[in-house]
């Protein structure tokens, strides 16, 4: 048998792999869904988003006014993963030991004496961030190392983080006395930023039948962090057109000064970088994956545009003043992929 077609078979039998794969992780993602939305009413849109993310293998930023189940949706979200989730409450008096764990002096029975490390709960799969910006920078820093390599430092000795490790942030736009905005390093680290809304007036109304009764819905555990990380190996796995990639690199340069047309970089003070180039790679896979399909279409990048690139970059203070927000300078972009 020739090389070529040896290769070829081989190729056959990789894509075969990859359908089969895709199939079965698409009927278990559905379940996943399920599972979520039998307890969060109204906010569809925002458990794929955090699905995408954690599928994706990144980190989100969910914003919205109190109330919104962001803090129930990371719960669930742990348990239907079969995820060990915890959560931090960001206070503007926590230190970076309080998140990280510190080393403690023990002394033995027979008189010697040594440090043991005892991690704190930022040793999690799942770790929900609550209020992120209401800790001081140096706290908000002690996240970073961990979002980015996985791994924290304390006195020297590296402490790997679980595998699968996940970081879900809420913030609160309204009230900003008292907080410290995040610095865009760390803001490049959140795969995504997604905008948490109000539900819907159907949603709104079973919600009140649903959580206001004698019983409570049972959560039930679909999946486990091995699925999910071989579900995160498979979108990594999945083929990408190259229309899809040309307008994933259309729409990042556009958005960078001195890339698009001149109204609109006008109105740019800076603009993403290569992240979002890869996030936006990684995350339309994932939205195709949990939509069932085999891959992703340019509709993924348009309904991914916004909440990947809305946090890495920003629009000038004569724009601002102009009423130009961020996310029309987006829809701008969209509109040119047409």
């Amino acid at each position: 048998m020739s090389a070529i077609n040896q290769t070829s078979q081989t190729d056959s039998r990789t894509t075969d792999d990859i359908v089969a794969s895709a199939d079965a992780t698409a009927a278990r993602l559905k379940s996943v869904r399920d599972a979520i939305g039998a307890v969060i009413f109204g906010q569809e849109d925002v458990v794929e988003k955090a699905l995408v993310t954690v599928l994706a293998g990144g980190h989100a930023l969910l914003v919205g006014v109190p109330g919104l189940a962001k803090t129930k949706l990371v719960e669930t979200m742990g348990i239907v993963l079969g995820l060990d989730a915890r959560r931090i409450q960001f206070t503007p008096d926590l230190m970076p030991s309080d998140i990280l764990g510190a080393e403690v002096l023990e002394e033995t029975p027979g008189g010697s004496r040594s440090f043991r490390f005892i991690r704190g709960p930022i040793f999690s799969q799942l770790l929900m961030a609550d209020e992120i910006n209401r800790a001081s920078p140096r706290t908000q820093s002690a996240l970073l190392q961990a979002m980015q390599e996985h791994h924290v430092t304390v006195a020297g000795v590296r402490h790997d983080m679980p595998r699968p490790f996940h970081v879900l942030a809420t913030q609160n736009p309204l009230e900003q006395e008292g907080t410290y905005p995040l610095p865009e390093a760390q803001l490049d680290r959140f795969l995504m930023q997604v905008d948490v809304g109000y539900p819907d007036l159907d949603s709104e109304r079973r919600m009140l039948f649903e959580t206001t009764g004698d019983a409570e819905a049972a959560v039930q555990r679909v999946m486990d962090a091995d699925e999910l990380m071989a579900a995160q190996r498979l979108v990594r796995r999945m083929p990408v057109g190259e229309s899809v990639v040309e307008a994933i690199l259309s729409l990042v340069r556009a958005a960078r000064p001195g890339e698009g047309d001149a109204e609109v970089d006008a109105r740019i003070a800076w603009g993403p970088g290569p992240r979002a180039s890869q996030a936006l790679m990684l995350t339309v896979r994932a939205r195709a994956l949990v939509q069932g399909r085999l891959a992703p279409s340019i509709d993924d990048v348009v309904a991914l545009a916004k909440p990947v690139l809305q946090h890495r970059m920003a629009i000038t203070f004569a724009a601002r003043a102009d009423g130009v927000d961020v996310g029309s300078v987006i829809d701008r972009f969209i509109e040119q992929l047409g």
